[in-house]
């Protein structure tokens, strides 16, 4: 299995980077300070940006209260970098992209300190582009990052590969109209079919070229 594209854009948490344990010890502070479930608050959060979450939850909130919580996480989500870990293949695979000269970007719904701070701690190489919280006026599953991830790469969205884990940031490039590969899509999740490929590990991905028309081939192991 193969796909062609002219660049790559790359969702962060659990896409390239395990911070799991991050987020949810984060996001479960939360529920506790506002009498919700860890189940509750966990099964909503993945893949979307804090603010998204934040108005779910605290629907009656000021905006000012919204913004001290934002703020909040914010500081304990960039401190706390224990267990972050880049994730099988991540490595290997944007070390591969920069050897080959290929374009790629990181397209997150995290902030520049959250982002940058598990970018590091994970040791994944540093991107030339970045697409954070801040350069949105809406995030994912609305498709504008990963518009914006293509525009940062000069390229159309239909000509680059989109990596995403969590059902918010897949229909984000679907609906950009992105080429996806899907780690990890959840069985049950609508428009799973719409997904071009979906692999249990970066470790599967392989990436060739460029080729004359400056397309890049991504290939595809069964097993790794």
């Amino acid at each position: 299995m193969e796909l062609k594209a002219k660049g790559f854009l790359f969702d962060l948490d659990g896409t390239l980077a395990d911070s799991l344990a991050v987020v949810e010890r984060a996001w479960c502070k939360f529920g506790e300070k506002i009498g919700k479930s860890p189940e509750e608050i966990i099964s909503f959060i993945h893949g979307k940006p804090a603010l998204t979450s934040l108005r779910h939850f605290l629907p009656a909130a000021s905006e000012e209260e919204i913004m001290t919580y934002f703020r909040w996480l914010e500081k304990m989500e960039s401190e706390d970098t224990d267990g972050v870990i880049a994730l099988p293949g991540a490595i290997a695979l944007l070390l591969r992209l920069n050897e080959l000269g290929a374009p790629w970007a990181i397209v997150t719904s995290g902030t520049v300190p959250i982002a940058h701070g598990r970018q590091k701690a994970a040791g994944l190489p540093e991107p030339k582009h970045w697409v954070t919280f801040e350069k949105v006026t809406k995030g994912k599953p609305d498709p504008e990052p990963f518009m914006l991830g293509a525009k940062a790469l000069s390229l159309n969205t239909n000509e680059c590969i989109s990596f995403e884990d969590a059902p918010a940031g897949i229909y984000s490039a679907l609906d950009a109209g992105s080429q996806v590969v899907a780690v990890h899509a959840p069985e049950d999740m609508p428009r799973r079919d719409e997904i071009d490929i979906i692999v249990s590990s970066l470790e599967q991905i392989s990436v060739m070229g460029p080729d004359n028309n400056g397309d890049f081939t991504l290939l595809v192991a069964k097993n790794v």
